[in-house]
């Protein structure tokens, strides 16, 4: 049976590490969280992040805006908390609405302040492998694997789902590290043939059950950042999870493995920034 790698656990130990260095702080970090819509979702994710913040003893204020602002409204108000020198990190939670010009909107954060490293400076960054803020799930899943002492350097990966939220910026994270890498997405063709040759498995797709036991092999890794809510409402991931976990050596749970890491990777880019802005 295969080893849980335990994101919760690991995110309550960050989380007191992240209270001791902001209670020798003179300010607290602030992060400003801006909402557009009432996805069902990012009400949750927000919610986690709220809580985690107060954990902290870090501040996060919250901005929810409805489906019809414009995009000119958030961008005036982004720039207000570039100004102002008490906002440390701001993000924009995302799914942003379709009809939304959700680059433009992101690209008036200052980059010292893109918590979530969503910017096109802070993208070049990661891609040259300088130090930048890398997005929250990339750097959950990178803190997860070497808190549990597993080797990046040499190691293949092969990532299920390319987005420019979750995929992608793993799969930069990953060839900084010096992982072999090998992004798969729906025109892959054989897609076992190539997740079984894995030493370590990421998926994040938002398709329940589409890793199962043909796509998996004995001692892998398997990282599952997929989220899907089910009928009856209960959070499931994209890996059949009781038959594969018989099989592979070390598994995440969903929910409890790189979610609450996702949430505490942005609160030490929060803290990053704020060092920063306060140096300066």
């Amino acid at each position: 049976m295969a080893k849980i790698l335990d994101g919760k656990k690991l995110s309550n130990l960050l989380a007191l590490k992240l209270a001791r260095k902001i209670n020798k702080l003179a300010i607290k970090p602030k992060l400003v969280i801006i909402q557009i819509g009432d996805l069902e979702e990012s009400n949750t994710y927000i919610k986690n992040k709220k809580a985690f913040a107060e954990k902290i003893g870090a501040i996060a204020l919250h901005k929810k805006y409805p489906n019809t602002v414009k995009e000119y409204r958030i961008i005036s108000d982004i720039l207000k908390c570039n100004r102002d020198t008490s906002v440390h990190g701001i993000m924009v939670q995302l799914p942003a609405p379709k009809y939304f010009d959700i680059e433009k909107v992101l690209e008036s954060i200052d980059p010292k302040k893109d918590v979530d490293g969503l910017t096109s400076i802070n993208t070049k960054h990661l891609f040259d492998n300088n130090e930048a803020f890398i997005p929250a799930t990339a750097k959950g899943i990178i803190d997860l694997l070497e808190e549990y002492k597993i080797k990046l350097a040499g190691t293949k990966v092969v990532i299920v789902g390319q987005s420019s939220l979750v995929g992608r910026p793993a799969m930069l994270a990953l060839l900084n590290k010096g992982a072999t890498v090998t992004m798969c997405h729906k025109d892959t063709k054989g897609l076992a043939g190539e997740t079984t040759r894995a030493d370590i498995l990421i998926t994040a797709v938002g398709q329940p059950k589409l890793i199962t036991r043909k796509h998996v092999s004995k001692r892998q890794i398997v990282i599952d950042i997929g989220i899907n809510i089910t009928k009856d409402k209960k959070i499931v991931g994209d890996v059949d999870f009781e038959p594969v976990r018989k099989i592979v050596r070390a598994i995440t749970p969903v929910p409890g493995g790189v979610g609450p890491m996702t949430v505490a990777s942005l609160f030490q880019n929060l803290l990053g920034a704020c060092l920063l802005q306060i140096k300066k």
